[in-house]
Order: C-alpha cells, then sequence, then structure tokens
C-alpha cells in the first residue's frame, strides 16, 4: 500500500486541479498501476523548465509504481495545439516534427525515468486513420461545444480565422486516451478542456474515464507571461549550466518561491519557511535566487557543473570580472568566415543559434567588445583581439 503522505503530496504540491481527486486519491490507495498519460508535440526542438513542472510530477508518481505513458503527438504537432492561440498557427511537416521530437525525446529523459517510461507516436494509430473514422470522432460533439472553448470563444467574437484542423486538435489528442487506455492525463492548465474532452471520449467509446492532473503554468522570466520561446522568456532544458544559472537569477523575487515549489524538491516546512521569510523581509532575495539557481541547475547537469556555474556568475556579474577558463579563439582561424559579418561570428563562436538569433542580440544592444557596444556593420578583420561579450553570461577571449 502506497503511503497516504506520499498520495497527498502527488496530488497537492504542485497541482492546480484534479479532476476528480476523490477518486483518484482512492485508487492510488490501493495495489493498482495506473497508465499516465501526457502527451508532447515536437512544434519546436526545445523544452524549457515551464515543461519541466509536468514532468516532475510525472517522475514523481513514477516513484509510486506508476506506469508513464509518454506520447509524441507527431499528428497533433502538423496542426498545432490551438490552446491560448490569438491566431491559426503555421503546419509544420513531417520531417520538421521528427526532426524536432529526436531532440525532446533526449531532453525529456534528464527529467523523467526512461526505464519506466512507455514511449508511443500517434502514427501508430493515426498513420491507418480513414475517413469513416475521423467523421465518428466529429460527429461525438458540437460545434457549439468547442466555441464555448475560451480562446476560440475570443477569436470568433473579434471575427478572427480558426481553422477547421484546429477544432480536429481536441479530438486527436482526445483519442490518444483511447488508444492507450489511459487513467490519468497530466497536462497545464491551458489544456483542461483537452484533458476533459478525452474524458469524454472514453466513456463515450466504452472505457473507463481518465482522471486530469492539471499543473500550473510557470511564469517566464519577464515576470509577466507564460514561460515561452516565442516570448524569449524560456529558460531551456538544454541551456548550458551557465546560461541556465544566470536566467534563474534574473527572475523577479515574487517568482523565487513559485520556482521552487515546481521546480525542486524542497520540503513543504521550508518552502512555508521561505515564502514567510520573503514576506516579513527577513532574507535577501539574492541568497534564495542563488540557492534555487543551483538546486535547479543541479538536477539538469549536475553538481560540479552547478558550482561551476554559480562561481562563473560570482566573477562575471558580481564582480563584474572576466573568469580565466573563458574560451578563446584565434582570429587568423575565423577571418574566412561567410559574409565577414559579427553576426556569422557570433554563430561560429556558439554564442547565438543562428544568424538570425545573433542579429537581433547586436539590435537589442547585448553584445560588447572589450566593454563597447559593436554593431552588425563592423567586419571581422576590424577586430585584432578583446574580450566579447553576449549578455552578462556568454564571454569569449579573442587573440591573434
Amino acid at each position: 500500500m502506497v503511503k497516504a503522505n506520499n498520495i497527498n503530496t502527488a496530488l497537492k504540491r504542485g497541482v492546480s486541479e484534479v479532476i476528480i481527486e476523490s477518486e483518484l486519491r482512492a485508487l492510488m490507495s490501493t495495489k493498482t498501476t495506473l497508465r499516465l498519460k501526457m502527451g508532447f508535440d515536437p512544434s519546436t526542438p526545445d523544452i524549457h523548465l515551464g515543461h519541466v513542472v509536468g514532468l516532475r510530477k510525472l517522475r514523481q508518481f513514477q516513484q509510486l509504481g506508476h506506469t508513464v505513458v509518454l506520447i509524441v503527438g507527431d499528428w497533433t504537432a502538423q496542426i498545432g495545439d490551438p490552446s491560448g492561440r490569438s491566431s491559426v498557427r503555421k503546419m509544420l511537416t513531417a520531417d520538421e516534427v521528427k526532426q524536432n521530437a529526436a531532440t525532446y525525446l533526449n531532453q525529456f529523459f534528464k527529467i523523467v525515468d526512461k526505464n519506466k517510461t512507455e514511449v508511443r507516436w500517434q502514427s501508430e494509430w493515426f498513420g491507418s486513420f480513414d475517413l469513416s473514422k475521423v467523421i465518428e470522432l466529429t460527429s461525438m460533439f458540437t460545434v457549439a461545444q468547442f466555441l464555448a472553448r475560451d480562446d476560440f470563444s475570443k477569436r470568433f467574437k473579434e471575427q478572427k480565422p480558426i481553422a477547421i484542423t484546429e477544432f480536429l486538435y481536441p479530438l486527436l489528442q482526445a483519442y490518444d486516451s483511447v488508444a492507450i487506455n489511459s487513467d490519468v492525463e497530466f497536462g497545464g492548465t491551458d489544456q483542461k478542456f483537452n484533458l476533459l474532452v478525452g474524458r469524454d471520449m472514453q466513456e463515450m467509446m466504452g472505457q473507463k474515464p481518465q482522471h486530469c492532473l492539471l499543473v500550473p503554468i510557470l511564469v517566464g522570466t519577464d515576470g509577466t507571461n507564460k514561460m515561452s520561446k516565442s516570448l524569449n522568456n524560456s529558460i531551456g532544458v538544454a541551456d548550458s549550466a551557465n546560461n541556465m544559472y544566470g536566467k534563474l537569477m534574473s527572475i523577479n523575487d515574487d517568482m523565487i518561491c513559485p520556482y521552487f515549489e515546481l521546480l525542486t524538491d524542497i520540503s513543504d516546512e521550508v518552502l512555508a519557511t521561505t515564502k514567510a521569510a520573503l514576506k516579513d523581509n527577513d532574507v535577501n532575495p539574492m541568497n534564495l535566487k542563488k540557492d534555487l539557481a543551483i538546486t535547479v541547475v543541479r538536477d539538469m547537469h549536475g553538481g560540479s557543473d552547478a558550482e561551476k556555474a554559480a562561481l562563473h556568475f560570482k566573477n562575471t556579474v558580481q564582480s563584474k570580472g572576466v573568469p580565466k577558463d573563458i574560451p578563446e579563439f584565434a582570429l587568423s582561424a575565423l577571418k574566412n568566415i561567410e559574409g565577414q559579418r559579427l553576426s556569422s561570428l557570433l554563430v561560429t563562436c556558439g554564442l547565438a543559434k543562428s544568424a538570425g538569433e545573433a542579429k537581433r542580440l547586436i539590435s537589442q544592444k547585448a553584445v560588447t567588445l572589450d566593454g563597447s557596444l559593436i554593431d552588425e556593420n563592423i567586419s571581422i578583420n576590424d577586430i585584432e583581439s578583446g574580450i566579447l561579450k553576449v549578455g552578462k553570461r556568454q564571454i569569449i577571449r579573442f587573440k591573434k
């Protein structure tokens, strides 16, 4: 039998709503092994700490003996989830989805136990779907039910387009629950409609309806919006230890406790003490952020890298110094970079992932050479030596 306090933690800590909590609590008190569903659309190649909130909850249930069924949405990703969207999302090709999925899975298993996870691809069941099956699914729900959904309702009232494919999205996600015989589906609070459609569809198709566990939406580093790569306020799972640590140190003070609650395993008692100390101004928020940053980075990268990241932050941001162990690049080896532009140099040196990102960083005045701002028009041939910084945390040294 599972201990009641473990069940309570699983159902309460970092959870917004459980449907239906009393029934799921009773089920978890038995020896029943539950099938836990979470689906991810590989619409981009990386995941961030906002996704980690749900993945940590899955791992917690794994530790209680339940089976995680991770669904790769290789079909729904091509449509795009309309949840919270104010416009139609561009459809992806099958090849784009596959490339993104490979990266996604590597990052998933930094959090979830791979040996206790069943990975399923939607193409296993949707690959053989015919028109009659699609019509059967669409007949189960009315247009009025879908237009009652907040994002659809808002767009309809504003006379903004809603593609028919977007109505299909909740149906396909719901059918995933039928295909794997889900007992519990996990998702953010913005996914509630989709999860409930799955619950209804299971019952219509003769299965026991799944329970739904909704986790909070993690606010991004801007302190206002949902963490999102497109809003440039995310902390990526694939970020280097130094960048992850630095971004965590940049969050607003009022986000410290939510981040501790959703991204770490500190006890509820310590969390309550931390909240009280912050409220009464009895603690320096900077020290709490350091504790948070090193804890999260340790989970993602290991203890050694976390300690190095903390030291790197102290030397480069707090002390405004330049550490000795920064990468060095010989300018003589970089003279033949295509275009001879600074944006190309940033990509070659690993300071930006793409020329587009590099140009954005330059335009935002985030790039300096020996402390002076430089623009895109500078030629690589004009650089003789010096320290190139992107933001406060990415630093390289040029030598002749």
